[in-house]
């Protein structure tokens, strides 16, 4: 489908285009298109920009990778779709592995993604599923030099079950989360309540930055974090001039 640039919804429809081929050509899930549409309302609800209660998340989380032994950089086909070229330049500023974890989990998912991000240019990939954390689900298989030993997971576009599961397993758990009441969101340690194509072009940019100064210890509380995100919501709505 053509998207004219000058349309009011141009990124939004843009997103659901690529995940849309996302679904055809095997990297995305269906169900993946349900939480794009999840997403999108409560980008609406934050105002479609990147709060400063995000960008405060954004450089608590980044501190926290750079600072961690063994960061590692969950993928699945959402974000596989939406974000390659950022989320492989996270990794390779990071120094850290993208692993491939799939609810929705087939072998010609698996490779179709394997297949995705290679043609982008990623070379520390991931997707072995040899131990596993504790969940019943099939997310629970992760790779022993990856998520098994990891300290640090960044889990964009996540489910709740898995992040209760690998904290349960002793990780720090970030998450990139547009509802600041999913149980991802509550769970997670750092919860950034953003859009996630605007959320990785600022993470290269702050670990960037912090690798050539020095990385900040920064304090962080995701419970205020997420009430910060809950009270913005709230006023904008009660804000007549959102209809404007």
């Amino acid at each position: 489908m053509k998207i004219p640039k000058t349309h009011p919804r141009y990124k939004s429809l843009l997103q659901r285009e690529k995940l849309i081929e996302g679904v055809e050509n095997g990297v995305t899930a269906t169900a993946g298109l349900i939480a794009q549409g999840r997403g999108e309302a409560f980008d609406y609800l934050i105002g479609e920009r990147t709060t400063e209660n995000a960008r405060k998340a954004i450089r608590a989380a980044v501190a926290k990778l750079l600072l961690a032994k063994h960061p590692v950089l969950s993928i699945n086909g959402n974000v596989a779709m939406l974000a390659p070229d950022d989320y492989i330049k996270l990794g390779e500023v990071l120094d850290a592995p993208i692993e491939i974890n799939l609810f929705y989990k087939t072998p010609e998912r698996v490779d179709a993604i394997k297949a995705l991000l290679h043609e982008h240019g990623c070379k520390n990939l991931l997707f072995g599923d040899n131990t596993r954390i504790p969940t019943e689900s099939a997310r629970g298989f992760v790779d022993s030099r990856g998520q098994g030993i990891a300290d640090v997971v960044l889990v964009p576009l996540e489910d709740g079950d898995r992040t209760e599961a690998l904290k349960k397993a002793g990780k720090f758990v970030i998450a990139i989360d547009l509802n600041p009441l999913s149980r991802t969101a509550r769970k997670a340690d750092i919860t950034i309540v953003d859009n996630i194509v605007r959320a990785l072009p600022l993470m290269i940019k702050y670990a960037e930055g912090y690798k050539s100064r020095g990385v900040p210890n920064i304090e962080f509380n995701n419970r205020e974090n997420l009430m910060g995100a809950i009270a913005l919501i709230k006023e904008r709505l009660a804000d007549e001039t959102i209809l404007d």
